[in-house]
């Protein structure tokens, strides 16, 4: 038995898995026969936390073996260790072997797929998700055209044998090396794959392997907001795969106006797309067009900022820096928060109280003086000559304005992409894109219809307002 749950943006699909896993367990079901598989490693013990309030007998988390991601059961059935996988720093060590630039980041926390800011690096990781030679991949016609054929051949043939030498895998081979040994695979009841849109063909052949140890399979997921077409993922899989098909209806997230502006985006997609109707919140919502950030009040409320880039989003912090607005992204919080604990230690060592030997610590990693040299005269902002000069005026924006530091900010700033899955009653969508963008959708229908999905995940993170925050330059921004 196949069966799958179509989830529009807020109808809860995840937590439908979830109470379809527990009513197995309900009936007998061993937990170890339960194979729920998660999209991100955050979203995987986000289902264990669930089941556990519900079945707090099986006491810890490691009870419930089998609710990971594909790449931890590859990764566990076939005995790695973590000494064994490629880090962020080997790619940058493998690129000045080769006297090129490589930077890479895999934050399994938002996303399974390696980003990496070298285009050939980009072909031939799609390639292998893809399952097709990187020649193949090239032929494409997606990338830059000042890519160099023998280059790409010598970089690939290069990182094949840097791994090795080093005794390596990527995420890509744990995937490969588990389709390979197929025989390790365990037997299941029931087998649960959340977020299936996002899916690349290698995945799909791990799920065929899933799906043939099992007897009853639930897929989950929205070709909507399959947003990682970029990475390899195969949302037209999804789509096609023989299942009994159930829409989930009722969104209890997106409002009606919310849902206007999304049906809008839909509509441009030319390619394969499962017909479903979902119903949005009886509440209207609003939608409206701003300038610039100077037409909100973002000293009130929650709020989100989404952007289409990393680079963008980095400028959207800066102009909130410069605001004095206690904002969250994913390079700010942790260090603002440290350099404001050892601004109030500080303070209150110049009034005269004792301080504890961690607080003296915390002082001490922004400033050069030793403390016996310390002055109860002199600031703290004075004080702390390792501290960055725009980080210092930050933190004493902030106190201006009566921030409260000491909880979680009101202000997340963050890529469409890194908030999926997330919400706010407030979002602020800012419509720049980049020129490589612009530039790739022009090349297909199929990377028009990804940038399309994109932005109909950003528009409906809102649960009530939404601001469409106008480009720079309006006619290289997203249409809306």
């Amino acid at each position: 038995m196949i069966k799958k749950f179509y989830g529009p943006p807020g109808t809860g699909k995840t937590e439908k898995l979830i109470r379809r896993a527990l009513a197995y367990v309900r009936s007998g079901t061993p937990i170890t026969e339960i194979g729920y598989f998660a999209f991100t490693r955050k979203a995987a013990n986000t289902a264990k936390e669930r089941i556990l309030e519900k079945n707090p007998h099986f006491h810890k988390k490691k009870d419930l073996k089998y609710f990971q991601t594909l790449h931890s059961l590859a990764f566990r059935t076939l005995g790695l260790s973590e000494d064994n996988v490629m880090q962020d720093y080997h790619y940058d060590d493998l690129g000045k072997i080769l006297s090129i630039s490589v930077k890479a980041k895999r934050d399994i926390d938002s996303s399974p797929y390696l980003t990496c800011d070298n285009e050939y690096f980009q072909i031939i990781t799609k390639a292998r998700e893809k399952n097709i030679e990187v020649w193949d991949e090239y032929c494409t016609g997606e990338y830059d055209k000042n890519i160099v054929p023998n280059t790409l051949k010598h970089i690939a043939a290069n990182y094949i044998e840097y791994k090795k030498k080093n005794t390596l895998i990527d995420y890509t081979d744990m995937i490969h090396q588990f389709i390979q040994r197929k025989e390790l695979c365990p037997k299941f009841k029931v087998v649960f794959i959340d977020e299936a849109q996002d899916l690349s063909p290698i995945q799909w052949m791990m799920y065929d392997i899933l799906k043939s140890n099992a007897e009853d399979v639930y897929l989950a997921g929205d070709d909507d907001q399959a947003i990682y077409a970029w990475a390899g993922a195969d949302v037209d899989r999804f789509i096609q795969e023989p299942a009994t098909e159930i829409v989930l209806k009722k969104s209890r997230r997106v409002p009606k106006k919310i849902q206007d502006v999304s049906n809008i985006i839909v509509s441009r997609i030319q390619g394969l797309r499962a017909d479903k109707v979902y119903h949005a919140r009886e509440e209207d919502g609003s939608c409206m067009t701003i300038n610039n950030l100077d037409s909100l009040d973002l000293g009130k409320h929650h709020w989100l900022i989404l952007t289409r880039t990393i680079a963008k989003s980095m400028q959207i912090a800066k102009i909130l820096k410069e605001k004095g607005v206690y904002f969250e992204n994913k390079y700010v919080k942790g260090i603002i928060v440290k350099l404001y604990k050892a601004a109030i230690h500080y303070t209150k060592y110049a009034e005269g109280e004792d301080l504890q030997d961690t607080q003296m610590e915390d002082i001490q990693d922004y400033t050069s003086l030793e403390k016996d040299d310390w002055s109860k005269d002199i600031p703290w902002f004075e004080a702390f000559d390792k501290a960055n000069f725009e980080d210092k005026n930050y933190i004493r924006l902030l106190l201006s304005n009566k921030e409260k530091l000491n909880e979680d900010p009101r202000v997340k700033v963050s890529t469409i992409h890194a908030a999926k899955g997330g919400e706010s009653m407030n979002v602020i969508l800012v419509l720049d894109n980049a020129r490589k963008i612009r530039e790739a959708v022009l090349k297909s229908v199929k990377k028009r219809d990804e940038e399309h999905r994109v932005w109909y995940v950003g528009v409906t993170r809102s649960k009530k307002n939404l601001y469409l925050m106008r480009a720079k330059i309006e006619r290289h921004g997203y249409q809306l």
